[in-house]
Protein backbone atom coordinates (compact mmCIF):
# COMPACT_ATOMS: atom_id res chain seq x y z
CA UNK A 1 0.00 0.00 0.00
CA UNK A 2 1.34 3.44 -0.96
CA UNK A 3 2.14 5.49 2.13
CA UNK A 4 2.35 9.22 2.75
CA UNK A 5 4.60 11.11 5.11
CA UNK A 6 1.61 11.78 7.33
CA UNK A 7 0.95 8.04 7.60
CA UNK A 8 4.39 7.67 9.14
CA UNK A 9 3.94 10.70 11.38
CA UNK A 10 0.61 9.33 12.64
CA UNK A 11 2.44 6.22 13.86
CA UNK A 12 5.14 8.32 15.53
CA UNK A 13 2.49 10.41 17.26
CA UNK A 14 0.76 7.29 18.55
CA UNK A 15 4.06 6.28 20.18
CA UNK A 16 4.93 9.81 21.33
CA UNK A 17 1.83 12.08 21.36
CA UNK A 18 2.52 15.72 20.52
CA UNK A 19 0.81 16.94 23.71
CA UNK A 20 3.66 15.40 25.72
CA UNK A 21 6.13 17.94 24.31
CA UNK A 22 7.30 20.74 26.58
CA UNK A 23 5.87 24.19 25.86
CA UNK A 24 9.25 25.57 24.77
CA UNK A 25 9.84 22.70 22.36
CA UNK A 26 9.26 22.61 18.60
CA UNK A 27 8.44 18.94 18.05
CA UNK A 28 6.52 18.20 14.88
CA UNK A 29 6.88 18.96 11.19
CA UNK A 30 10.02 20.93 10.33
CA UNK A 31 10.12 20.68 6.53
CA UNK A 32 8.07 18.91 3.89
CA UNK A 33 4.68 17.95 2.55
CA UNK A 34 2.61 15.59 4.75
CA UNK A 35 0.85 14.30 1.63
CA UNK A 36 4.09 13.36 -0.15
CA UNK A 37 4.61 9.68 -0.95
CA UNK A 38 7.15 7.92 1.28
CA UNK A 39 9.04 4.70 0.58
CA UNK A 40 12.07 5.06 2.86
CA UNK A 41 12.47 6.69 6.28
CA UNK A 42 15.77 7.54 7.98
CA UNK A 43 16.02 7.85 11.79
CA UNK A 44 18.62 10.16 13.35
CA UNK A 45 19.20 12.30 16.42
CA UNK A 46 20.03 15.42 14.42
CA UNK A 47 19.68 16.66 10.86
CA UNK A 48 22.96 17.99 9.47
CA UNK A 49 25.05 17.77 6.31
CA UNK A 50 26.08 14.19 7.13
CA UNK A 51 22.44 13.10 7.37
CA UNK A 52 21.57 15.03 4.21
CA UNK A 53 24.25 13.15 2.24
CA UNK A 54 23.13 9.82 3.68
CA UNK A 55 19.50 10.59 2.88
CA UNK A 56 20.34 11.43 -0.73
CA UNK A 57 22.51 8.35 -1.19
CA UNK A 58 19.82 6.04 0.22
CA UNK A 59 16.91 7.71 -1.59
CA UNK A 60 15.25 8.67 1.70
CA UNK A 61 11.95 10.52 1.52
CA UNK A 62 11.52 11.41 5.20
CA UNK A 63 13.90 11.94 8.10
CA UNK A 64 12.54 11.40 11.60
CA UNK A 65 14.90 13.19 13.98
CA UNK A 66 14.98 13.67 17.73
CA UNK A 67 16.34 17.20 17.92
CA UNK A 68 14.28 19.79 15.99
CA UNK A 69 16.01 21.34 13.01
CA UNK A 70 14.10 24.59 13.65
CA UNK A 71 14.15 25.14 17.41
CA UNK A 72 14.15 28.92 17.45
CA UNK A 73 12.23 31.39 15.35
CA UNK A 74 13.46 31.57 11.76
CA UNK A 75 13.89 35.15 10.55
CA UNK A 76 15.68 34.38 7.29
CA UNK A 77 17.04 31.52 5.19
CA UNK A 78 20.36 32.54 3.72
CA UNK A 79 22.01 30.17 1.30
CA UNK A 80 25.45 31.47 2.24
CA UNK A 81 25.00 30.21 5.82
CA UNK A 82 25.19 26.51 6.86
CA UNK A 83 21.67 26.21 8.28
CA UNK A 84 20.03 28.01 5.37
CA UNK A 85 21.94 25.94 2.81
CA UNK A 86 20.92 22.74 4.60
CA UNK A 87 17.24 23.72 4.58
CA UNK A 88 17.41 24.64 0.90
CA UNK A 89 19.02 21.29 -0.03
CA UNK A 90 16.42 19.32 1.94
CA UNK A 91 13.62 21.13 0.11
CA UNK A 92 15.39 20.81 -3.26
CA UNK A 93 15.72 17.04 -2.77
CA UNK A 94 12.14 16.62 -1.51
CA UNK A 95 13.31 15.25 1.83
CA UNK A 96 10.83 15.86 4.63
CA UNK A 97 11.90 16.35 8.24
CA UNK A 98 9.82 15.60 11.32
CA UNK A 99 11.07 15.92 14.92
CA UNK A 100 9.95 13.90 17.94
CA UNK A 101 11.80 15.58 20.80
CA UNK A 102 10.58 16.02 24.38
CA UNK A 103 7.42 14.07 23.57
CA UNK A 104 9.66 11.08 22.76
CA UNK A 105 11.63 11.75 25.95
CA UNK A 106 8.47 11.65 28.06
CA UNK A 107 6.54 8.88 26.31
CA UNK A 108 6.10 5.45 27.83
CA UNK A 109 8.74 3.39 26.08
CA UNK A 110 10.60 6.53 25.00
CA UNK A 111 14.15 7.76 25.60
CA UNK A 112 14.07 7.77 29.38
CA UNK A 113 12.34 4.42 29.79
CA UNK A 114 14.83 2.78 27.45
CA UNK A 115 17.79 4.41 29.23
CA UNK A 116 16.58 3.22 32.63
CA UNK A 117 15.96 -0.30 31.32
CA UNK A 118 19.39 -0.42 29.66
CA UNK A 119 20.92 0.35 33.06
CA UNK A 120 18.92 -2.42 34.74
CA UNK A 121 16.70 -0.24 36.89
CA UNK A 122 13.59 -1.85 38.36
CA UNK A 123 10.26 -0.56 39.69
CA UNK A 124 10.42 2.41 37.33
CA UNK A 125 8.47 5.59 37.98
CA UNK A 126 8.29 8.88 36.10
CA UNK A 127 10.71 11.27 37.77
CA UNK A 128 9.06 14.51 36.68
CA UNK A 129 5.43 13.82 35.62
CA UNK A 130 3.98 15.90 32.82
CA UNK A 131 1.02 18.18 33.42
CA UNK A 132 -1.16 15.50 31.88
CA UNK A 133 -3.63 15.46 29.04
CA UNK A 134 -7.32 16.26 29.41
CA UNK A 135 -9.53 13.26 28.75
CA UNK A 136 -13.16 12.99 27.68
CA UNK A 137 -15.66 10.15 27.68
CA UNK A 138 -17.20 9.58 24.25
CA UNK A 139 -20.58 7.84 24.14
CA UNK A 140 -22.21 7.08 20.81
CA UNK A 141 -25.34 5.08 19.93
CA UNK A 142 -24.91 2.72 16.99
CA UNK A 143 -27.21 0.21 15.28
CA UNK A 144 -26.03 -3.26 16.25
CA UNK A 145 -24.82 -4.31 12.80
CA UNK A 146 -22.48 -1.28 12.54
CA UNK A 147 -20.81 -1.44 15.97
CA UNK A 148 -17.67 -3.19 14.75
CA UNK A 149 -17.09 -0.65 11.97
CA UNK A 150 -17.59 2.37 14.25
CA UNK A 151 -15.47 0.87 17.03
CA UNK A 152 -12.63 0.19 14.62
CA UNK A 153 -12.82 3.68 13.12
CA UNK A 154 -12.62 5.54 16.43
CA UNK A 155 -9.86 3.25 17.72
CA UNK A 156 -7.72 3.82 14.64
CA UNK A 157 -8.27 7.56 15.07
CA UNK A 158 -6.78 7.44 18.58
CA UNK A 159 -9.66 6.74 20.96
CA UNK A 160 -9.53 4.03 23.60
CA UNK A 161 -5.92 4.40 24.80
CA UNK A 162 -5.43 3.66 28.52
CA UNK A 163 -1.76 3.43 29.45
CA UNK A 164 -0.21 0.78 27.21
CA UNK A 165 -3.60 -0.66 26.19
CA UNK A 166 -5.38 0.33 22.98
CA UNK A 167 -8.92 -0.29 21.64
CA UNK A 168 -10.46 0.06 25.13
CA UNK A 169 -14.24 0.37 24.79
CA UNK A 170 -17.43 -0.72 26.58
CA UNK A 171 -20.78 -1.51 24.99
CA UNK A 172 -24.28 -2.41 26.14
CA UNK A 173 -27.43 -3.15 24.13
CA UNK A 174 -30.62 -1.13 24.36
CA UNK A 175 -33.51 0.28 22.36
CA UNK A 176 -33.30 3.61 20.59
CA UNK A 177 -36.37 5.58 19.54
CA UNK A 178 -36.74 8.40 17.04
CA UNK A 179 -39.25 9.88 14.62
CA UNK A 180 -37.91 11.11 11.25
CA UNK A 181 -39.55 14.46 10.41
CA UNK A 182 -40.14 16.21 7.12
CA UNK A 183 -36.97 16.88 5.16
CA UNK A 184 -35.03 13.94 6.61
CA UNK A 185 -33.50 11.02 4.76
CA UNK A 186 -33.36 8.34 7.47
CA UNK A 187 -31.11 5.29 7.25
CA UNK A 188 -33.80 3.37 9.15
CA UNK A 189 -37.55 4.12 9.29
CA UNK A 190 -39.99 6.40 7.51
CA UNK A 191 -40.91 10.04 7.88
CA UNK A 192 -43.57 10.69 10.51
CA UNK A 193 -43.39 7.21 12.05
CA UNK A 194 -41.92 6.44 15.47
CA UNK A 195 -39.16 3.90 15.16
CA UNK A 196 -37.69 1.53 17.75
CA UNK A 197 -34.28 0.16 16.87
CA UNK A 198 -31.89 -2.21 18.63
CA UNK A 199 -28.83 -0.08 19.26
CA UNK A 200 -25.60 -0.37 21.18
CA UNK A 201 -24.26 2.26 23.57
CA UNK A 202 -20.56 2.34 22.69
CA UNK A 203 -18.29 4.32 25.00
CA UNK A 204 -14.59 4.94 25.26
CA UNK A 205 -12.00 7.45 26.47
CA UNK A 206 -10.46 10.12 24.22
CA UNK A 207 -7.50 12.42 24.81
CA UNK A 208 -8.40 16.05 24.22
CA UNK A 209 -5.94 16.42 21.36
CA UNK A 210 -7.55 13.46 19.57
CA UNK A 211 -11.21 14.50 19.84
CA UNK A 212 -11.50 16.24 16.46
CA UNK A 213 -10.04 13.34 14.51
CA UNK A 214 -12.00 10.73 16.46
CA UNK A 215 -15.31 12.51 15.86
CA UNK A 216 -14.55 12.83 12.16
CA UNK A 217 -13.80 9.10 11.90
CA UNK A 218 -16.92 8.24 13.92
CA UNK A 219 -19.24 10.32 11.76
CA UNK A 220 -17.80 8.85 8.57
CA UNK A 221 -18.25 5.26 9.79
CA UNK A 222 -21.70 5.75 11.33
CA UNK A 223 -24.68 5.04 9.05
CA UNK A 224 -27.12 7.55 10.57
CA UNK A 225 -27.90 10.92 9.01
CA UNK A 226 -27.89 12.49 12.50
CA UNK A 227 -25.55 10.74 14.95
CA UNK A 228 -26.44 10.79 18.64
CA UNK A 229 -23.30 11.09 20.76
CA UNK A 230 -22.15 12.70 24.00
CA UNK A 231 -18.79 14.00 25.28
CA UNK A 232 -18.19 14.15 29.04
CA UNK A 233 -15.14 15.87 30.58
CA UNK A 234 -13.17 13.59 32.90
CA UNK A 235 -10.83 14.15 35.82
CA UNK A 236 -8.51 11.40 34.54
CA UNK A 237 -4.99 12.55 33.81
CA UNK A 238 -2.36 11.05 31.53
CA UNK A 239 -0.63 7.83 32.49
CA UNK A 240 3.07 7.10 32.93
CA UNK A 241 4.35 10.15 31.07
CA UNK A 242 6.93 12.77 31.91
CA UNK A 243 10.64 13.61 31.89
CA UNK A 244 13.15 11.28 33.49
CA UNK A 245 12.74 7.95 35.24
CA UNK A 246 13.66 6.78 38.72
CA UNK A 247 14.10 3.23 39.90
CA UNK A 248 16.28 0.84 41.87
CA UNK A 249 19.14 -1.47 41.10
CA UNK A 250 18.52 -5.15 41.76
CA UNK A 251 21.38 -5.10 44.26
CA UNK A 252 23.20 -2.32 46.06
CA UNK A 253 26.56 -1.37 44.53
CA UNK A 254 29.41 0.92 45.39
CA UNK A 255 29.38 4.06 43.27
CA UNK A 256 32.70 2.97 41.75
CA UNK A 257 31.24 -0.36 40.63
CA UNK A 258 28.10 1.33 39.34
CA UNK A 259 30.19 3.68 37.18
CA UNK A 260 31.78 0.65 35.53
CA UNK A 261 28.31 -0.83 34.98
CA UNK A 262 27.07 2.37 33.32
CA UNK A 263 30.08 2.56 31.01
CA UNK A 264 29.59 -1.04 29.92
CA UNK A 265 25.83 -0.66 29.45
CA UNK A 266 26.20 2.45 27.28
CA UNK A 267 29.38 1.38 25.49
CA UNK A 268 31.44 4.27 26.80
CA UNK A 269 35.16 4.48 27.51
CA UNK A 270 34.81 7.53 29.75
CA UNK A 271 32.18 9.40 31.75
CA UNK A 272 32.26 12.46 34.02
CA UNK A 273 31.29 11.69 37.59
CA UNK A 274 30.99 13.31 40.99
CA UNK A 275 30.53 11.99 44.51
CA UNK A 276 32.04 9.49 46.94
CA UNK A 277 33.44 6.49 45.09
CA UNK A 278 32.76 4.03 47.88
CA UNK A 279 29.31 5.22 48.76
CA UNK A 280 26.74 2.43 48.43
CA UNK A 281 24.01 3.31 45.92
CA UNK A 282 20.81 1.63 44.81
CA UNK A 283 18.19 4.26 43.94
CA UNK A 284 18.99 5.88 40.59
CA UNK A 285 17.38 8.66 38.52
CA UNK A 286 18.01 9.17 34.81
CA UNK A 287 17.18 11.83 32.26
CA UNK A 288 18.41 11.40 28.70
CA UNK A 289 20.01 14.37 26.97
CA UNK A 290 20.56 17.63 28.81
CA UNK A 291 18.70 17.08 32.09
CA UNK A 292 21.03 18.60 34.64
CA UNK A 293 18.54 21.21 35.82
CA UNK A 294 16.18 18.46 37.00
CA UNK A 295 18.58 17.31 39.70
CA UNK A 296 16.48 18.81 42.56
CA UNK A 297 13.58 16.61 41.43
CA UNK A 298 15.83 13.55 41.43
CA UNK A 299 17.10 14.38 44.91
CA UNK A 300 13.59 14.98 46.24
CA UNK A 301 12.52 11.57 44.92
CA UNK A 302 15.26 9.91 46.96
CA UNK A 303 17.82 9.28 44.20
CA UNK A 304 21.37 8.58 45.33
CA UNK A 305 22.75 8.91 41.79
CA UNK A 306 21.54 11.07 38.89
CA UNK A 307 22.55 10.14 35.33
CA UNK A 308 22.14 12.64 32.49
CA UNK A 309 24.24 14.69 30.05
CA UNK A 310 25.63 18.21 29.71
CA UNK A 311 25.99 18.87 33.46
CA UNK A 312 27.31 22.38 34.05
CA UNK A 313 30.06 23.30 36.49
CA UNK A 314 27.88 25.05 39.08
CA UNK A 315 25.15 22.45 38.74
CA UNK A 316 27.71 19.79 39.62
CA UNK A 317 28.72 21.77 42.69
CA UNK A 318 25.11 22.09 43.79
CA UNK A 319 24.49 18.36 43.44
CA UNK A 320 27.55 17.48 45.47
CA UNK A 321 26.58 19.99 48.16
CA UNK A 322 23.16 18.31 48.36
CA UNK A 323 24.73 14.86 48.71
CA UNK A 324 23.68 13.63 45.24
CA UNK A 325 26.21 11.63 43.26
CA UNK A 326 26.07 12.13 39.49
CA UNK A 327 27.24 10.62 36.21
CA UNK A 328 27.42 12.78 33.10
CA UNK A 329 27.29 10.13 30.37
CA UNK A 330 26.90 12.67 27.60
CA UNK A 331 23.99 13.92 25.55
CA UNK A 332 24.53 11.55 22.64
CA UNK A 333 25.04 8.36 24.64
CA UNK A 334 21.93 8.86 26.75
CA UNK A 335 19.68 9.40 23.71
CA UNK A 336 20.89 7.50 20.65
CA UNK A 337 19.75 4.15 22.09
CA UNK A 338 16.17 5.16 21.25
CA UNK A 339 16.79 4.91 17.49
CA UNK A 340 16.97 1.09 17.10
CA UNK A 341 13.92 0.70 19.34
CA UNK A 342 12.02 3.31 17.32
CA UNK A 343 13.04 1.55 14.11
CA UNK A 344 11.55 -1.73 15.33
CA UNK A 345 8.30 -0.15 16.49
CA UNK A 346 7.85 1.93 13.34
CA UNK A 347 8.65 -0.98 11.02
CA UNK A 348 6.23 -3.29 12.84
CA UNK A 349 3.45 -0.69 12.77
CA UNK A 350 3.99 -0.21 9.02
CA UNK A 351 3.69 -3.96 8.49
CA UNK A 352 0.48 -4.10 10.49
CA UNK A 353 -0.99 -1.24 8.47
CA UNK A 354 0.25 -2.77 5.21
CA UNK A 355 2.39 0.28 4.44
CA UNK A 356 5.25 -0.40 2.03
CA UNK A 357 7.97 1.51 3.90
CA UNK A 358 11.61 0.75 4.67
CA UNK A 359 12.90 2.19 7.96
CA UNK A 360 16.65 2.60 8.50
CA UNK A 361 18.81 4.05 11.28
CA UNK A 362 21.72 6.31 10.42
CA UNK A 363 25.12 4.65 10.59
CA UNK A 364 27.08 7.86 10.24
CA UNK A 365 26.04 10.01 13.17
CA UNK A 366 28.23 9.97 16.25
CA UNK A 367 28.97 11.94 19.38
CA UNK A 368 30.44 15.32 18.36
CA UNK A 369 32.86 15.14 21.30
CA UNK A 370 36.13 13.18 21.34
CA UNK A 371 37.87 12.30 24.59
CA UNK A 372 41.65 11.97 24.33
Amino acid sequence: MVATAQDVVNIIEELAPRWLAEEWDNSGWQIGNPRAEVKKVLLALDVDDVILREAREKDVDLVICHHPLLMKGVKNIRLDEPRGALIAELIKNNIGVYAAHTNLDSAAGGVNTLLAERLGLQDLQVMHPSKGEKYLKLVVFVPAEHVAAVRQAISLAGAGWIGNYSDCTFQVKGTGTFRPLEGTNPYIGRQGQLEQVEEVRLETIVAGAQVKGVLKAMLEAHPYEEVAYDLYPLENQGGSFGLGRIGSLKEQKSFADFIIHVKEALGLATVKVGGGMWRDVRRVAVCGGSGGELWPVAAARGAEVFITGDIKYHTAQDMLAAGLNFIDAGHFATEHLVLPALQNKLAEACRQKNLDITVVVTKRQSDPFMFL
